[in-house]
């Protein structure tokens, strides 16, 4: 299989010239370590794995004979299994003026996070990796970070084909893994099914001691049924014959291991009487539409469900855009008691740029009247829009355009 460039790489590299340590997180088979292994060819730098139950046996019970039989520059793989050798890695990162030392990937979850803050702090460098991106999978790289306005929007569509429902749709069914890019139907099936039962299962059982896996398994399918929708933690617990608040920790186990993410809901004094709860999402649509038994692309199209899953689309594009981009971004969408919604807030050094999330070509241009909010409470608008199905990038007015989905 041919290496994917990574949009990650380039931030990666950066990070890796300031900390001695970097830790990449990410849900399991996203490619983490391919994209470690590409970067490290033609240095001598030692690969390990957690996975190796001789290695990981060593690391848990002599961390200091681990590196000396593993010395650095080395790359650990699925590190959150062997917490031991934290303490170690912050010795070794204080004996050494060397950057980049020690290259570290994980499935992310909070008790692992927790004791890297703790012990690593101000030695590590923490990035996440997400299911390969619209324009990764059709290796495009754009010229210039994204910031809505016309010009850039206009650079940006210069370089990727014209905008079209099919292919769209065909990424968002098939989803971002590496490993199903040139999969058939059958065989992207049995990917997904494989993926559940061998690795989410099992993270499940050994990080959040679930052993009832039928009931998690209704669960991720009761999630899968809200994407795109507030999270509601009674309609998620009564799918699963669960409480409350163990649907609250197993959405948060879900969070944790990269499955999901939640969009929280924007929260300002200036506005009031606004929504709490957050949006939920799944961070690869092709595990979601599997879990809903969309079983082909156009079914999925042509479907009930198809404006929520463009809308998953959209969140996840901009969530991975921002990411990996040299500059970082609150994302939040807006919900007020009257029912007024604006699908995404991109909050960028003080200024908010507001996106409407329309599956059609031609969507209503009236839709960003509603910005309007915006000025009046005081807070500063940017360059924003209608994210659509649309071929070209359109001006609406000054400041919104129709934004055709895959310049994102």
């Amino acid at each position: 299989m041919t290496y994917i460039k990574r949009a990650l790489e380039r931030k990666f590299l950066h990070m890796n010239s300031f900390f001695k340590a970097v830790l990449v997180t990410g849900a399991r088979q996203v490619g983490k370590t391919t994209m470690l292994k590409h970067l490290a060819e033609g240095q001598d730098r030692r690969y390990v794995s957690m996975d190796n139950a001789m290695a990981r046996m060593l690391a848990k019970s002599d961390p200091v004979l681990f590196f000396q039989t593993y010395r650095p520059p080395i790359i650990i793989d699925e590190i959150q299994k062997a917490p031991e050798l934290f303490e170690q890695i912050k010795v070794l990162c204080d004996e050494s003026d060397e950057k980049g030392l020690f290259w570290l990937t994980g499935s992310q979850q909070y008790k692992m996070m927790e004791n890297v803050r703790e012990t690593l702090a101000g030695r590590i460098g923490i990035l996440e990796l997400y299911s390969l991106s619209g324009s990764e999978s059709e290796e495009v790289s754009f010229p210039n970070e994204l910031d809505f306005s016309l010009p850039c929007l206009r650079a940006r569509q210069a370089v990727v084909k014209r905008n079209n429902i099919h292919d769209v749709y065909d990424r968002i069914w098939r989803g971002g893994m590496p490993a199903v890019l040139s999969a058939d139907a059958e065989q992207r099936q049995e990917y997904y099914n494989s993926y559940i039962e061998t690795y989410l299962m099992r993270d499940v059982s050994e990080e959040g001691g679930i052993t009832d896996t039928m009931r998690f398994r209704t669960f991720l399918n009761a999630c899968a049924a809200l994407t795109a929708e507030q999270v509601n933690y009674k309609k998620l617990a009564e799918a699963a014959e669960i409480s409350q608040p163990t649907a609250k920790e197993w959405l948060r186990l879900l969070r944790g291991l990269g499955i999901i993410y939640l969009l929280p809901a924007y929260a300002n004094n200036a506005l009031k009487r606004l929504v709490k709860a957050p949006k939920l999402y799944f961070c690869d649509t092709g595990l979601c539409a599997y879990l809903s038994m969309w079983l082909t692309r156009d079914t999925l199209m042509n479907g009930a469900a198809s404006g929520h899953y463009f809308e998953n689309y959209v969140v996840t594009e901009l969530l991975k855009n921002y990411a990996y981009a040299s500059a970082r971004a609150n994302l939040s969408y807006y919900r007020d008691s009257n029912a007024k919604e604006i699908d995404v807030f991109v909050e960028e050094n003080g200024v908010i740029h507001p996106l409407e999330i329309e599956k059609s070509a031609a969507p209503d241009r009236r839709e960003v009247k509603k910005y309007e909010l915006l000025g009046k409470a005081g807070l500063a608008q940017g360059s924003g829009g209608i994210v659509c199905m649309c071929e070209e990038v359109v001006p609406i007015d000054a400041k919104n355009c129709f934004i055709p989905c895959n310049v994102l």
